[in-house]
């Protein structure tokens, strides 16, 4: 079992930023993805981004060009820093470790808020 914790979240006006840390612990594989979800109010939660522990990335396309994902092996955390922000940004996020045999595992998530 991996145990997400996650930080950073907060209230930015348009146009701000954010960076959010997942520190990922417990049974890890040196083989997995980690990753960023989002759920706003009566939406179905969805990839925002996502890397390999090969460092190789993916982004939804909403996000690309403004958001970046990067990751720390030694540390086993994940950040997602976030470059002009808008309200259709405002979700809660959580972060995603899968370890490509069936485990997978969420953060508890972390409310990021875009308003002026």
């Amino acid at each position: 079992q991996v145990q997400l914790v996650e930080s950073g979240g907060g209230l930015v006006q348009p146009g701000g930023s954010l960076r959010l840390s997942c520190a990922a612990s417990g049974s890890i594989f040196s083989f997995n993805a980690m990753g960023w979800y989002r759920q706003a109010p009566g939406m179905q939660r969805e990839l925002v981004a996502r890397i390999s522990s090969g460092s190789t990335t993916h982004y939804a396309d909403s996000v690309k060009g403004r958001f970046t994902i990067s990751r720390d092996n030694a540390k086993n955390t994940v950040y997602l820093q976030m470059n002009s922000l808008k309200p259709e940004d405002t979700a809660v996020y959580y972060c995603n470790y899968d370890n490509y045999r069936g485990g997978v595992s969420w953060g508890q998530g972390t409310q990021v808020t875009v308003s002026s």
